[in-house]
């Protein structure tokens, strides 16, 4: 029996690639183990699908002032100690981590323990737990060509992202009637992310008396952000978070609206949904999710509007124009090279395994 065991952690896009892939390599006959870390949206994800799953100390890298930062290399140190552990005690054939602060200490400790590791990087630049992380890589998956030029180029691989199989098996019926619409008005799917997005939400809210004279929208907001206030909405329908129907909630969508994470927007590449993609600012972040939807703009998939420059009127504009080129956009991402992921990446897996089973 081949053993692997995958990593990473802390947010819905560190997890679900990894969620991906789980279908195929049990027909490619692995045993799966999973490491994340004690509390974070992996635990609950992994274990409902019956995968063995050990949560260790994990903890932020940060590259700002926060007092938080006395305390964090130590669990990281202890977490790494653990990950030792637990490799000796599992002793995989290879480790796949898609990333998130969890997977740095596995795959230092896979490194240590001589055991082969694969990374996948989503971003265009990769974040600083891959950084540390790729120097004890033998290969490291990207989803942008323009990413390869920040890799060494023995170990850099584009692959695209892992997407869940099941995202392709949607049923528009099925997702109008769990929200109770009709198929008069066309659909917009709102996808703020696991953790939701609050700029976004409240652009979406501030213009839904505008929109629902034209479409129906769904709403995934993310947690603790439903304004009951818009419930019984007719045309307007909100959740938290979705998993079982999210297949079918995005076969019936005409257009989206969406943050630019990486795994978020490949989805939406895969399945080619018109889109408007609204990055996370630099404020709040390294930037990654500005970059990714650039990469988009300029492959002519999405409409991009910045946060900063987010208003209703260019909001209900970049709506209109989705809607209206919905063709042409759609044409665009006929023509993506980032197919086969799960195949690519499954291959990769199988070549390291190999040579792990050799030492």
């Amino acid at each position: 029996m081949k053993k692997i065991v995958l990593t990473g952690g802390g947010t819905a896009g560190h997890v679900t690639p990894n969620i991906a892939l789980i279908p195929e390599l049990k027909k490619q006959g692995y045993e799966i183990h999973y490491i994340g870390s004690y509390e974070g949206i992996e635990s609950k994800l992994i274990t409902d699908l019956g995968i063995p799953y050990y949560g260790i100390s994990s903890g932020k890298l940060r590259r700002y002032i926060d007092i938080k930062n006395m305390s964090d290399p130590f669990k990281v140190i202890k977490g790494l100690h653990q990950a030792r552990r637990l490799l000796k005690k599992i002793k995989p054939d290879v480790v796949f981590s898609k990333g998130g602060f969890v997977s740095v200490p596995v795959v230092v400790a896979a490194k240590s323990r001589r055991i082969p590791c694969i990374i996948h990087e989503s971003d265009m630049t990769p974040g600083l737990a891959n950084k540390i992380c790729i120097p004890c890589a033998s290969r490291v998956c990207t989803n942008f060509p323009e990413t390869l030029k920040h890799l060494p180029p023995q170990k850099a691989v584009l692959t695209g992202s892992p997407i869940r199989e099941e995202l392709f098996h949607g049923d528009a019926k099925k997702g109008l009637a769990f929200c109770g619409f009709d198929n008069i008005k066309p659909v917009i799917l709102v996808i703020g992310g696991s953790l939701g997005a609050v700029a976004v939400n409240n652009a979406v809210r501030s213009i839904l008396p505008k929109l629902l004279k034209n479409y129906q929208v769904i709403h995934l907001c993310g947690k603790d952000k439903i304004d009951t206030s818009l419930n019984h909405t007719k045309g307007y329908v909100q959740f938290e978070y979705i998993k079982e129907e999210l297949s079918d909630l995005m076969a019936s969508a005409d257009i989206m609206i969406s943050r630019a994470g990486a795994n978020a927007i490949c989805e939406i590449l895969a399945l080619r949904k018109p889109n408007i993609l609204i990055p996370l600012s630099a404020q709040a972040s390294r930037g990654d999710q500005i970059l990714n939807a650039a990469s988009f703009e300029k492959a002519g998939y999405s409409i991009v509007i910045q946060e900063e420059e987010l208003t209703d009127e260019k909001l209900l504009s970049a709506v209109s124009q989705a809607y209206d080129d919905k063709e042409k956009y759609i044409k665009a991402m006929k023509r993506s090279q980032l197919n086969n992921s799960i195949e690519k990446i499954v291959g990769l897996i199988n070549e390291a395994s190999k040579k792990g089973k050799k030492k």
